[in-house]
């Protein structure tokens, strides 16, 4: 669908579950408690996609996520028997940790059900905010089955991450703070998992701007609101960066508002996830989790789409594990030529190692790695193969490298990244 025509559906505000006042209710309840996280132009990323873009670092907050604000919304909104006897969710991610923080902050019991393949590290993340963890099952599913039947059983009030009108009003409280201050905004893009974002951020900029631009985006992988809203059968599966994004049935609740009120739903591969992550590290010196770069990665991919407009991105969150973070940035810095792994034919013989080592050397060029093989090849018996893992300044000076290695007479072919 071509951006500027519109998917949105007849409803009208008036129907809809989520109302701006009940936002702006939901932002005196929180205020206080959560962060005012800042709102910053950025002029480097403005220059490099054309639109002027504004970056919302909601990665700022205490548990590193946006999602505190619709756990914390709910939470006060219980009653004091609901309070006294505890909540209850189904979650791996970021709604676990601000339900759980929040929770111990007001002494509210929590409860979270996790899969059982579920990483340690996150598991103690949540233990540590002072929760109950309950791991159950192989899939999210199974965790969210377990949930509710818990729930039943121990008379607990079950807290859904994004399909329940106080998450959604909690989380519109982030386009409230955006729109205060940077009004000029025209176009925000925000990144869909089950909706919960997307649905409270529409319902509160269209209150305030009836013609701003609204743009959901969702990985590749996991395109569950793009076919719902969209009418689509792409399929929803496979590791993605951006897991906080990856679910498969979106919200009830959330694809009525968004059907209603957001303009258009873009898909991101996981290949421009990684780049928007590294941007992110690289320009904005700040770290951000796959799915909370993933409307950098809409803007650059669709660049036409936002020429000169105002664009306001969500960066949602900064949970990443470290070592998939470091992995992210070698793999930027390899295609971008900035690190390379060449493969070069040599001949068994006398000095050849040393042949290669001078051009490098003339060249400038860092050898960080080498790899001598000459048993698993399919290369004669006389013949053998290096792999040579390299630092350089840019592609064109990796060009300059393999061209010099050319011409000295060595076969050399790139070990390319997928």
């Amino acid at each position: 669908m071509k951006y500027g025509t519109s998917l949105r559906n007849k409803d009208t505000a008036a129907q809809l579950p989520v109302s701006i006042d009940d936002v702006r209710a939901a932002h005196e309840r929180i205020r206080g408690a959560i962060i005012h996280t800042p709102i910053m132009l950025s002029k480097t990323l403005s220059a490099l996609t054309g639109a002027e873009v504004y970056l919302k670092f909601e990665n700022l907050q205490f548990t590193a996520a946006y999602k505190e604000r619709g756990a914390l919304n709910r939470l006060l909104m219980l009653s004091p028997e609901a309070r006294a006897k505890g909540v209850i969710a189904a979650s791996a991610g970021n709604h676990a940790q601000g339900l759980a923080y929040h929770g111990a902050r007001l002494g509210v019991p929590v409860t979270i059900v996790m899969p059982v393949p579920t990483p340690v590290v996150k598991v103690m993340q949540t233990k540590g905010h002072g929760a109950t963890v309950v791991l159950h099952g192989e899939t999210f599913d199974d965790a969210y089955a377990h949930a509710r039947t818990l729930e039943t059983q121990e008379g607990l009030t079950f807290v859904h991450p994004f399909d329940e009108p106080a998450i959604i009003a909690g989380q519109g409280t982030v386009a409230l703070e955006m729109l205060a201050d940077a009004p000029d905004i025209d176009t925000l893009i925000i990144p869909i998992g089950g909706g919960g974002l997307l649905s409270g951020i529409s319902v509160t900029a269209r209150g305030i701007n009836p013609d701003i631009r609204l743009i959901g985006v969702q990985a590749e992988l996991y395109p569950s609101m793009y076919d719902v809203i969209k009418d689509a059968s792409l399929p929803c599966d496979g590791d993605t960066l951006a897991e906080g994004i990856a679910v498969k049935e979106p919200g009830y609740m959330t694809r009525r508002i968004i059907g209603a009120l957001v303009d258009d739903i873009v898909l991101v591969s996981e290949r421009s996830l990684e780049q928007a992550v590294s941007l992110l590290v690289q320009i904005e010196k700040t770290v951000v989790e796959g799915a909370g770069a993933a409307g950098l990665a809409a803007l650059i991919n669709n660049k036409e789409m936002f020429a000169g407009r105002k664009v306001g991105l969500v960066l949602t969150g900064g949970n990443v594990d470290t070592r998939l973070l470091a992995n992210v940035l070698l793999r930027d810095l390899a295609r971008s030529g900035r690190l390379a792994r060449l493969r070069i034919r040599l001949k068994d013989r006398p000095g050849s190692l040393f042949q290669v080592s001078r051009i490098f050397d003339e060249q400038s060029v860092n050898i960080l790695e080498l790899s001598h093989q000459r048993i698993f090849t399919n290369l004669p018996a006389k013949g053998l193969s290096l792999d040579v893992e390299c630092e350089t300044r840019d592609a064109e000076h990796l060009d300059h490298l393999i061209a010099a290695l050319q011409a000295a007479g060595f076969e050399v072919s790139p070990v390319e990244l997928a």
